[in-house]
């Protein structure tokens, strides 16, 4: 088995692929931390649709996809910015897919968290914010999940300042029925989110962020950080009152701020987990031990696989994601809702399967090694 594999300058590399993957097995629920796979979905490649039309989803595949996650133990975070919210999967392809999800998570025990934001509008003023977000939050709560605020584009033009995101927040935290999970997502993965929390100013716009969980502890269960900034979220996580738990959403540092320090440590709920899913697991399993070692032994090589995914421009780290998931045969097709699947190039593709295959994350490796072929014959790379 070998593939000749393109680099950056054109010129083709041989490369041998694993034979064996790496031996992971399904398992219980963790004991030392809370985890959540943000999950991509699988689109339907037989729609008749444009890049401009609704996502047309293939309901069966991306159900499967959560029941695999599950079936590692990791929680599901639904209908967040893996699931191409605002990038391809609009507001009534995502509430169909909390629908989904969260009763697929009924039936078979597995922990669900679903994005709540305001996608429905395009913009408007702070009380049609308000209420896009009350519906979106009624919805997440009928179907039994537990909410994830998301941060909101509408709420970033309409705000003039911090105490419009602290009347906002303060409105939907205290009609919340559960605690909820505060997602701050840094302009890296949606430039319209520059200068959230009413300043561009990060130490501004994280007092003001600890100002809304100060005022309602009881409501929320956790705070998702994703601004690829470590040193920022240990400080933040360093600051919350007690009780509220650090979700890291660092796809760049995450196996350090999971691992934590003698002040504490993060939980995760991570993009990267979708393609690391049962290899991040197994891990987690090991820090359930005590053996932060042997956690880190098994996490650290992947960061260089996710910093290759999240690499600028970082909201296209999605194609990458969808990518591994069909190469590890999760998937029949290589086809994204809204075209994505165009948004990264073919010598980033190949070292992507590079850096997969040598952790050892695909089932199959002579699946992954033909659609691979697939792919670069597609593209004129004869092997």
């Amino acid at each position: 088995m070998t593939i000749r594999l393109p680099g950056a300058g054109g010129a083709l590399r041989t490369y041998e692929p694993r034979t064996e993957p790496l031996a992971v097995t399904p398992g219980t629920p963790f004991t030392s931390r809370t985890v959540f796979s943000a999950a991509h979905v699988v689109a339907d490649p037989f729609a008749d649709v444009s890049p401009d039309s609704p996502a047309a989803v293939d309901w069966d595949a991306t159900l499967a996809f959560r029941r695999h996650l599950w079936s590692h133990g990791l929680g599901v975070a639904e209908a967040m910015d893996t699931a191409q919210r605002g990038m391809g999967l609009d507001w009534a392809g995502a509430a169909e897919l909390i629908r989904r999800s969260a009763a697929e998570a009924k039936s078979v025990g597995g922990r669900i968290a679903c994005g709540v934001g305001t996608d429905q509008i395009a913009s408007g003023s702070l009380a049609e914010v308000r209420a896009a977000y009350e519906e979106q939050l009624a919805l997440v709560e009928e179907s039994g999940a537990q909410a994830i605020l998301m941060a909101s584009r509408a709420l970033a033009a309409a705000a003039n300042g911090p105490e419009d995101y602290l009347e906002v927040y303060g409105h939907l935290l205290r009609q919340a029925a559960e605690p909820v999970v505060l997602h701050w997502l840094g302009p890296m993965f949606d430039p319209a989110l520059e200068g959230y929390w009413g300043s561009a100013d990060l130490d501004a716009a994280t007092d003001t962020f600890l100002d809304v969980i100060a005022a309602h502890p009881d409501k929320v269960d956790g705070i998702k950080v994703s601004l690829l900034d470590a040193q920022r979220e240990i400080d933040i996580r360093r600051r919350l009152p007690k009780g509220v738990r650090c979700y890291t959403g660092d796809d760049f540092n995450y196996p350090e701020l999971i691992a934590g320090d003698e002040q504490g440590f993060s939980h995760a709920l991570l993009g990267i987990f979708d393609p690391l899913g049962p290899l991040a697991a197994q891990a987690v399993r090991v820090l359930d031990t005590g053996d932060v070692r042997g956690f880190r032994d098994l996490l650290d090589p992947t960061v260089g696989l996710s910093r290759h995914l999240f690499q600028t421009p970082t909201r296209f780290y999605k194609t990458g994601v969808v990518f591994l998931a069909w190469l590890a045969g999760h998937q029949s097709h290589f086809t994204m809702v809204g075209g994505l699947q165009s948004a990264r190039s073919l010598p980033h593709f190949a070292t992507a399967y590079e850096l997969a295959d040598e952790l050892g994350l695909f089932p199959d490796p002579k699946l992954a090694e033909e659609r691979m072929k697939t792919l670069l014959s597609m593209y004129g790379v004869n092997q």
